[in-house]
């Protein structure tokens, strides 16, 4: 709280803009010369800020990150912003105008929904990230939209807003934490929260088993730039049970169908390699049919087809090559091909990518894609290229 404080100082301030693109290597110069002029705690604070907005400019921007405030944790834990901002269009899309904020964090969210012009009441019970909060909304602009408030969630009142956004804290004292129930606070209550709102979002860890969504809930998995990043359970969208997968950019959603799973069939020309958030939400079978294709293996995520149809929901590739695993034939192909830039993908296979290309040596002006995994069973090597 108090390195915060003397950060919002006017010699704060400045100090932060002097040191804002300060390296690691030179902090200890910087740190030295610094200290002459200014107290050594504001230092520290400062550097130690630097380095934090520096962390944040991959999740929020190098504008917005050169100003903002952040803690460890914070950065860590927040949304991404184009996350963030696809779901405060998703809300207001659904008519949201007011939104209680239940574990706002350092604010990701609550700035994202005010930009989209809703107004905001976030909560924290941390003194530190709720201040950090409301510093954020403040030097962004964004103070009249969001009311920060250091307060326990769930002795939190939100009746007369539209909708409940929760973002329980999935991280302890040991690390990230898996189980729904040792989430800070509950799912359960989470939950709960939600059903009693008119509209409601719950911002979950993507590897939520899909036998504990609630069946009044919609259940979406979010990926950005093929990485994905959380699942989210909507209620009162008016689509109970539906699941779905969203890639953002974009955005592009994949809606389920209930389709079985598809069927196992001979390696075809093609591979398509779904993307993460298609597989977490279970819709394989949907991009196998849009591919007209089928499992190399009925227990990976990998499908095979014979004609190029290119999806968004899915990388392609041309196989060239078929191999039993074996390094050596392996490294006589790629030798005999020219490849020296091989990117090496796998699933169904415990060999690691780095170990794989120090043993073949790749070397040459070609590229090539190696999956290795399993085909009916069979540890197999796939050779080939990506689709233009």
């Amino acid at each position: 709280m108090n390195d915060l404080a003397l950060l919002l100082t006017p010699e704060g301030r400045a100090l932060l803009d002097e040191v804002r693109d300060t390296e690691p290597a030179r902090e200890l110069a910087v740190a030295t010369r610094l200290r002459r002029n200014h107290p050594a705690e504001l230092v520290s604070a400062a550097l130690g800020q630097a380095r934090l907005r520096q962390r944040a400019v991959a999740k929020f921007g190098a504008e917005d990150a050169g100003r903002m405030f952040f803690t460890p944790n914070g950065v860590e834990q927040s949304t991404r912003a184009s996350v963030a901002a696809y779901r405060a269009r998703r809300l207001t899309e659904l008519g949201v105008t007011s939104v209680a904020d239940l574990c706002c964090g350092i604010g990701g969210d609550a700035i994202a929904l005010a930009r989209a012009g809703i107004r905001v009441l976030a909560v924290d019970r941390d003194p530190l990230t709720a201040a950090a909060a409301r510093a954020n909304a403040e030097a962004l602009g964004l103070a009249e939209l969001i009311e920060v408030r250091e307060a326990d969630v769930t002795e939190v009142d939100t009746a007369g807003y539209d909708a409940v956004f929760a973002d329980p804290a999935r991280r302890g004292g040991r690390g990230r934490v898996f189980d729904p129930e040792a989430y800070s606070p509950p799912l359960s209550w989470a939950v709960e929260t939600a059903r009693r709102a008119p509209r409601a979002a719950l911002k979950i860890a993507p590897g939520i088993p899909h036998e504990i969504v609630p069946p009044e809930a919609e259940a979406e998995w979010i990926s950005d730039g093929g990485d994905v990043k959380e699942a989210v359970l909507w209620f009162g969208t008016g689509a109970p049970g539906a699941v779905r997968a969203t890639l953002l950019p974009g955005p592009r959603s994949l809606l389920g169908r209930g389709l079985p799973d598809p069927a196992v069939r001979p390696v075809g020309r093609y591979l398509y390699e779904p993307d993460g958030a298609v597989i977490r939400a279970h819709l394989v079978a949907e991009v196998a049919e849009e591919v007209g294709g089928g499992l190399l293996d009925a227990t990976i995520a990998y499908v095979t087809a014979d004609e190029p149809r290119p999806t968004p929901y899915a990388t392609g590739y041309e196989i060239t090559d078929r191999l039993p695993f074996n390094v050596k034939r392996l490294k006589a192909l790629l030798r005999e091909r020219g490849v020296g830039t091989l990117t090496v993908k796998k699933r169904g296979s415990a060999v690691e990518p780095e170990e794989l290309r120090r043993k073949v040596r790749p070397q040459g002006p070609n590229a090539a894609t190696v999956f290795l995994t399993r085909v009916a069973g069979a540890p197999t090597m796939l050779i080939g290229q990506p689709l233009a």
